[in-house]
C-alpha cells in the first residue's frame, strides 16, 4: 500500500532542524539534510504529548516513571479515555503521590488487574518509580499482542523484544522519556500478533489518525557492542566509521580507498530522541555526491563488514574508527603531525609544555588564549587508553580535561577543523599525540599535602618551596575550603573526598581560613 505523509508530520518534517557544517576545509560546500528525531515523530503522532511545553527537550530528559509507562500502555491498547472516565473509589495506597488524573487511572488498572498492572505489593503501585528497558519492552510486547508467562518469559522480555526487532533501548536500567520517545517509534513497524504491523492495529483501533505514516526517512540506528559500547549503524545494522584523516581535509577518502570504505548518504534521516538533530548534516564531496556528516565527521560504511553488528573497521590502520555520539576525544591526523588528540568534532587539542601532571599553570590571558577543554562524552577511540584520560581541577574550581594527568586545551586561533595553529607556538605548545607522549619537560615541583579532618588543617603552619604544588583533600562530612586573608588562592567547597590544587611561586606568608567556618578553621603556609 502507498504511504500518504500525513500533514502535521509534513510540517513538522519541514520545520525540523537541519544542520551543515564544512568539514576541515572551508572549500567543502555545505548542503541541507532534513533531521527528525523521534521525539517529533512520537510528538506528531500522539503517542507522546510531554508536559506543559509539549515534548521538549528538556522533557526527554526527564526520568521515566511507571505511571507514565502505564499510560502509553492504555493508550496502546485504545484504553485511555475509558482509564481517564473511571469512577471507581477503590485504589491503590500511594495513589495520592500522583496528580488527579494520574489518580484515576490507577484506579483504573486496579479494577483491571487483567491488564498486567498489579502494584509492586502492599497494596503499592510506586507511580513514580523508575522504569526500566525491560518492563517498557514488556509493555510494547503486550501491545503486539503477547502475554508475559504465556508467549514470553519476562525475565528474557528483552531477548524476545531483539527476536521482533526491538533493541533500540535495551540494557537501560532507568529509562528517560528520550528513551520512551524511540522505543514507541521503533514499535511502530514491529509485527503484532495478527500478522499487521502496531502502526495498522493503532490506526484500525483509532489511536492513530487513518491519514497518519509511518516516517519513510532512513532511519539511523544505536547498537549496543560488547566490546565498542554504543555506536551508529543504518537502517539494516551495518556499522558506520568517522576516518581520522577527514580532519585535516574530508575529501581524503577517494578512488580506490572509496570503494573499500563506501560512503553513508541519507538526505531524510530519522535519528533516536536521545540524539541532536542539529549535529547532523551532509557534505558536498568534491565529486559531486552527498555524504552524511555527525558532529561534523562524514559517515562511511566498511567493505569487509557483512553481518548486521559487524566491526571489522574498528581501529583499521589507526584511522578508522566506529561512529558513536558519547566520545570524549577522537583522533585526527596529518600528513605532518601524524595522529593528533581532538575534541568529538575533531578541533585540535594542545598540551602546555610548562604543564606538571595534575597541574595547569596557564592562567589569566594565557586561558583567554588556550581555553581549558572539559570532555562531556566518555568513550575513546581504540588504542587510546582509557587509564590515560582523566580530569584534574583549577584553581578556580572548573574541571579540565587531561591526558596522563596533562591538561588539554584549544588554541584561540584554530577556526576549522584540522587548524593546528597552536603548534609549537613560542616552542611550548604542543599538538598530542596519544601514543608518543609522555609528558612535559617541565620540572617536576615538589607536592605536599594538607589534610582537612575533624575541623582543623592540622597542626602549625606549613613550609613549602616556591613553586610547590599543596594538594588540600577534605577528610570531613561537611563541606570545607580555604581561602587566603590576602586574596592570593581560593578553593572551591570540597565534599569529603574532593580535593583541589594550588600552587605558591612568591615568597611569603599565607594566612587562610575555611570560610564556613572562618571563627576556629584557620592555617598558614610558608613560602621560601
Amino acid at each position: 500500500m502507498k504511504r500518504k505523509r500525513l500533514g502535521l508530520f509534513g510540517l513538522l518534517l519541514a520545520l525540523c532542524i537541519t544542520c551543515l557544517a564544512p568539514v576541515g576545509s572551508s572549500a567543502a560546500a555545505a548542503a541541507s539534510a532534513t533531521v527528525t528525531t523521534d521525539g517529533q515523530t512520537a510528538a506528531a503522532l500522539g503517542l507522546l504529548l510531554g508536559d506543559g511545553d509539549g515534548v521538549t527537550v528538556a522533557y526527554l530528559g526527564k526520568s521515566a516513571t511507571r505511571v507514565q509507562a502505564a499510560i502509553i500502555s492504555l493508550r496502546l491498547q485504545g484504553k485511555l479515555a475509558e482509564a481517564q472516565a473511571f469512577e471507581g473509589t477503590d485504589n491503590f495506597n500511594d495513589a495520592a503521590s500522583v496528580g488527579a488524573s494520574n489518580q484515576t487511572v490507577l484506579g483504573y488498572l486496579k479494577a483491571h488487574p487483567e491488564l498486567g498492572w498489579n502494584g509492586t505489593g502492599g497494596g503499592s503501585f510506586n507511580p513514580l518509580a523508575p522504569i526500566s528497558s525491560q518492563q517498557f519492552y514488556k509493555v510494547l510486547l503486550e501491545s503486539l499482542g503477547y502475554r508475559s508467562g504465556k508467549d514470553f518469559d519476562y525475565a528474557k522480555a528483552e531477548t524476545f523484544a531483539a527476536s521482533k526487532g526491538l533493541t533500540q533501548i535495551s540494557g537501560t536500567a532507568s529509562l528517560m522519556n528520550a528513551h520512551i520517545a524511540t522505543a514507541l517509534v521503533e514499535a511502530l513497524s514491529a509485527d503484532t500478533m495478527d500478522g499487521m504491523t502496531l502502526f495498522a492495529s493503532l490506526q484500525a483501533k483509532g489511536v492513530l489518525s487513518a491519514s497518519a505514516a509511518l516516517p519513510a526517512a532512513e532511519r539511523l540506528l544505536l547498537h549496543r557492542d560488547a566490546k565498542l559500547g554504543t555506536l551508529f549503524t543504518d537502517s539494516k545494522g551495518r556499522t558506520l566509521y568517522f576516518f581520522t584523516k577527514d580532519a585535516a581535509d574530508p575529501n581524503s577518502c577517494a578512488l580506490d580507498c572509496l570503494k573499500a570504505w563506501p560512503i553513508y548518504a541519507a538526505q531524510d534521516l530519522q535519528i533516536p530522541a536521545g540524539l541532536n538533530a542539529a549535529d547532523f548534516g551532509v557534505l558536498n564531496r568534491a565529486d559531486g555526491t552527498a555524504q552524511t556528516t555527525y558532529k561534523g565527521w562524514p559517515l562511511y560504511y566498511f567493505a569487509k563488514d557483512q553481518a548486521p553488528g559487524d566491526t571489522l573497521g574498528e581501529a583499521v590502520g589507526g584511522v578508522w574508527f566506529v561512529a558513536k555520539s558519547d566520545y570524549a576525544a577522537m583522533l585526527g591526523t596529518s600528513k605532518t603531525l601524524g595522529n593528533y588528540l581532538t575534541d568529538a568534532k575533531g578541533m585540535t587539542l594542545y598540551y602546555f609544555d610548562k604543564d606538571t601532571a595534575g597541574t595547569s599553570v596557564c592562567e589569566g590571558t594565557c586561558l583567554t588564549n588556550w581555553p581549558a577543554y572539559q570532555a562531556d562524552g566518555s568513550s575513546l577511540p581504540t588504542g587510546v587508553n582509557p587509564a590515560d584520560w582523566g580530569t584534574i581541577t583549577r584553581s578556580d574550581g572548573t574541571k579540565q580535561a587531561a591526558f596522563k594527568g596533562y591538561p588539554l586545551y584549544y588554541f584561540i586561533k584554530d577556526a576549522h577543523v584540522g587548524d593546528t595553529l597552536g603548534q609549537d607556538v613560542n616552542h611550548v605548545w604542543f599538538v598530542l599525540d596519544p601514543a608518543a607522549f609522555k609528558g612535559t619537560t617541565a620540572p617536576v615541583a615538589k607536592t605536599y599535602n594538607i589534610d582537612i579532618m575533624d575541623y582543623s588543617f592540622g597542626m602549625g603552619p606549613l613550609t613549602v618551596e616556591a613553586g610547590s604544588h599543596i594538594v588540600f583533600t577534605n577528610h570531613d562530612d561537611m563541606q570545607h575550603n580555604a581561602v587566603a586573608v590576602d586574596g592570593s588562592f581560593s578553593i572551591p567547597l570540597l565534599s569529603k573526598g574532593e580535593f583541589a590544587t594550588i600552587t605558591l611561586t612568591k615568597p611569603g606568608v599565607y594566612d587562610y581560613f575555611c570560610q564556613p567556618h572562618k571563627k576556629f578553621m584557620t592555617g598558614q603556609i610558608i613560602v621560601k
